[in-house]
């Protein structure tokens, strides 16, 4: 199974807020949903149960699975909830801490 880490951003009602919230998701990529009888007006899947990646991270075989050969946007997504760099280290990231005169001194 290939997991992938997304950084989503988020909008606060304030934009003044220096505290933005940034989460880490992981994505993953289960059953394949492409209907295989849709040009005969039936339903049929193929019974492939999640994506598995033909071949290596930036390559085009990257987005073609394996069991099925699919490509990944038939796979149904799914967001696996992560923690945001705060929660996992106990502070901000430096890009988003308050800076004060003595810091810039």
């Amino acid at each position: 199974m290939k997991k992938r880490q997304v950084v989503l951003k988020r909008n606060d009602s304030s934009r003044n807020s220096v505290n933005s919230s940034l989460t880490v998701r992981t994505v993953r990529y289960a059953e394949c949903q492409k209907n295989h009888a849709a040009s005969v007006g039936g339903y049929a899947v193929d019974g492939c149960r999640e994506f598995m990646p033909s071949g290596g991270e930036g390559t085009d075989d990257a987005l073609t699975c394996a069991a099925c050969g699919c490509h990944r946007n038939f796979h149904r997504r799914e967001l696996v909830k992560g923690l945001s760099p705060k929660e996992m280290t106990g502070e901000e990231p430096k890009a988003l801490k308050k800076t004060t005169e003595k810091d810039e001194a």
